[in-house]
This record gives structure tokens, sequence and C-alpha cells, in this order.
């Protein structure tokens, strides 16, 4: 049986993991999915990137380096159109919260939000995840990022979640319900997570196994002959539905 470390220690996100990667109507049969807990791993990697990309990349490699198995590394966030700039690759830190209960992370994102007008609270998930199955990838990372764009509720208009606390004021566009009170079918069909691991659940699926292709040879070929080779990878982005060759710097 093939195992995966999905590399995240926030209870909530690996749960929408599996959903998603477990999801009925493309099982991965042969995969054994592992958290850190499961290997009792406590390490902390320092996400010093300063996208989504490089962060995903950054938590890939180092606990593929560390335990050797196929490692699947998450970042995500939300960027809020009132605060430019401030969340982001920082969502959980932000305004020195990286501490700080669920409770208490999101009374003060919502009490800093109190002032907001309603035509200034749209919002935006994005959600990154790098792959590494071997050597190879580990070089060039397979990366899969998701968005949902939605609107910044002025209450929690459902219960906390677990390690996921702005999902109970986070309201996509074109629902009247908050992430957090939707079922699990509805979310993952259109959550920023649900997006991008449903493209690493097709990828792992395909005919060999590994989801290599003779496109992606082309591109690897492609990529060898960017300048920087230090955080490349191979990218694809939901919205465009197509592979891209990127330079991460």
């Amino acid at each position: 049986m093939k195992k995966l470390l999905i590399a995240t220690k926030n209870p909530g996100k690996f749960a929408e993991i599996l959903e998603v990667l477990k999801s009925q109507d493309e099982p991965l049969a042969d995969y054994e999915f592992l958290s850190l807990a499961d290997l009792k791993i406590k390490d902390e990697v320092e996400e010093h990137g300063v996208t989504h990309e490089e962060n995903a990349i950054l938590k890939a490699r180092y606990f593929f380096n560390k335990t050797g198995l196929p490692t699947l590394g998450e970042d995500s966030g939300v960027h809020v159109d009132a605060f430019p700039g401030e969340l982001g690759v920082q969502t959980r830190r932000w305004a020195g919260l990286g501490a700080a209960t669920d409770a208490k992370w999101i009374k003060c994102f919502l009490g800093k939000m109190s002032a907001i007008s309603a035509d200034d609270r749209g919002a935006k998930f994005i959600c990154c995840a790098a792959l590494i199955l071997d050597d190879e990838t580990y070089r060039f990372p397979r990366i899969f990022i998701g968005e949902t764009r939605g609107i910044i509720t002025k209450i929690m208009e459902a219960p906390l979640k677990p390690g996921i606390p702005i999902s109970s004021c986070f309201r996509p566009s074109g629902f009247s319900k908050v992430y957090a009170a939707l079922t699990v079918a509805e979310k993952n069909g259109i959550s920023h997570r649900g997006k991008a691991i449903s493209k690493v659940r097709e990828y792992l699926c395909r005919p060999d196994g590994d989801g290599r292709t003779k496109r992606n040879s082309a591109l690897r070929n492609f990529k060898r002959n960017l300048r920087s080779p230090l955080l490349q990878a191979i990218v694809f982005h939901d919205s465009e539905r197509q592979w891209l060759a990127a330079g991460l710097t």
C-alpha cells in the first residue's frame, strides 16, 4: 500500500484534506494517509516564504527529508480587501495572534472588521498544495492552487471549527451560508482547499499511479532551462485549468 504524509498539525485542515482525498466518486484505495500526529512528529517548519506556494513547498520538502515518505504540504490563508497585504501567508499569525486560541483569534478579527462597511468586506481564500513523491518531484514539486471569493460576515454565523475559525464568518459568493455551515459535499465542491486537493486527488488517480505524463516531462525539460532552480515547481492553478511552469524565487 502506498503512503502519503499530509504535513499539517492543524486538525481542521487535516480533516478537510482527508475528506476530499477519500471522496467516494474517485477513491484512492491503494493509499494510506498519515498525519504528523500519526508519526509523532512535533517539528515546526519556519514559514518564511512570501507566498502560499513557497510555504507549501517548504513544508513538503522538510517532511519529505525527515520521513522519506511522499508528502503533501499545504498553505492557505484569507486575503481581505479591507486589509491589503496584512493576512495572506500570515493569516494565523496576523496581529500577533500566532499563539491565540481559535476563539480569541476570531474575536480579535471580527473586532477589527466591525468598522468596515458592507462594500469593503470582500475577501478570498487561497489554498496551495505542494506534492512531493520522489527525488524528481522534490526538485520540481507539483503545485495545486484553489481560490474562492466571498465576504466576511459581521458576526459568526456558525460554531467554530477547530483550527479554521474564520470559516464561521466567511460566506462564499453565491451561497447564503458561511463555510462552517455548509455540508461536507457543499464545501468540498466550492472551497479553496476542496478545489486544490481535488486536483491532487485527480493527479494521484492517473493510471500510472503518480500522475506523471508526457506533458509533465516536457514541462520539466522546459523548467531546467529557467534561471531560478531553488524553488522551481510545476503549477496547476484551478482557475486556469492548465499546467504552468513557474519559477518561485
